[in-house]
């Protein structure tokens, strides 16, 4: 009854990468972006300062 023999240090190192590498997919997933989809995103924050801006009232001081 003998076991086959494994190298520790390989198999704690293997194990990690394959954490690694499933957390970079997901942050992939997650923050991963086309070129267009990040200008239009800009663009639609561009417009809804824009917006806000325009119904800014303007109050004078009485002094």
């Amino acid at each position: 009854m003998t076991a086959d023999v494994i190298n520790l240090r390989q198999f704690r190192k293997a194990k990690a990468r394959s954490v690694k590498e499933s957390q970079a997919d997901q942050n992939r997933a997650l923050h991963g972006r086309t070129k267009a989809e990040k200008k239009l995103t800009e663009a639609l924050r561009q417009k809804a300062d824009k917006q806000h801006e325009q119904g800014r009232l303007d109050r004078k001081d009485p002094d």
